[in-house]
């Protein structure tokens, strides 16, 4: 029987490289995307990907995507919440519409996506959810507070959605990479740049050396992170194997962000602050 798998933010990275890598294995993916060029391109990357327009931040979006989905199939395998973003900021200066945008696409569009896509596994004896979770979600980052508290509620969110939940066969997955090479990185720190410009003369000024290196280091990741393909097949396998973990983290980054949120605060905040110091000068 044919298995269907919904991709939000599919374009590109890390959500264009699952898609592939699920389509080649047999399944038959609707890959969300919000532009007609990215659409097109998908189109040629295999017959088993459907490319659907789906903005998770709007209402009518979400719903017409859905609407498309049922004109093909009324049960869906699973969903991967992959759309996201990472904003930044210094909490004494951040604009608050910051951190609302922040919430609106990695948080409040996955529960809604979630939502409307339950209905289409109510009758499913194993069905998935997976959310590409990161590092950030252990909270140890300074200056990137919005991603991380963003990641950390989309995980709080879906723990409880999976305790709270009467359908049996669901399953929650979190996926927690470090730095990944996509372009999310270069996306991000130009929207980051263009919010930063909101900040009041004083923040800018009192920040500038942070913010210089902050850009710079994320430049850096689009191409010296974890290569998408190898989260793609960390899904492939999440989708596949037979009794999946709740969490996974994927990346030595990763991995030790752990190990440091196990530490005592006072001591994680001192290694944190030290280090960043460190790298700045």
């Amino acid at each position: 029987m044919e298995k269907y798998v919904l991709i939000t933010g599919a374009s590109s990275g890390l959500g264009k490289a699952a898609a592939l890598k699920l389509a080649e294995k047999g399944f038959k993916v609707f890959a969300g995307v919000r532009k007609q060029e990215d659409k097109e391109n998908l189109e040629q990357l295999h017959s088993n990907i459907i490319p659907i327009f789906l903005d998770v931040t709007n209402d009518e979006s979400i719903n017409y995507a859905f609407e498309k989905i049922k004109e093909i199939t009324d049960s869906l395998y699973a969903l991967i919440n992959n759309a996201g973003v990472a904003l930044a900021g210094p909490v004494e200066y951040i604009p608050v519409g910051i951190l609302k945008k922040q919430f609106d696409i990695n948080v409040f569009g996955a529960v809604h996506v979630a939502q409307k896509a339950l209905p289409f596994m109510k009758n499913s004896d194993d069905c998935r959810i997976i959310n590409i979770s990161s590092m950030a979600s252990y909270g140890i980052f300074p200056f990137i507070s919005p991603y991380c508290v963003s990641k950390r509620a989309l995980d709080m969110f879906f723990n409880s959605l999976l305790v709270e939940c009467k359908m049996k066969g669901l399953k929650i997955i979190s996926i927690k990479p470090g730095v990944v090479a996509t372009p999310i990185w270069n996306k991000s720190v130009d929207e980051s740049v263009k919010n930063l410009e909101l900040l009041c003369n004083e923040g800018k000024q009192k920040y500038a050396k942070e913010f210089d290196f902050l850009i710079q280091n994320a430049r850096k990741n689009t191409t010296k992170g974890i290569d998408p393909q190898k989260i793609a097949d960390l899904i492939y396998h999440v989708l596949t194997v037979k009794n999946p973990k709740l969490s996974y983290n994927i990346g030595k980054d990763s991995c030790f962000a752990k190990f440091m949120s196990y530490l005592p605060q006072n001591l994680c905040n001192f290694l944190v602050k030290t280090g960043l110091r460190k790298r700045i000068n």
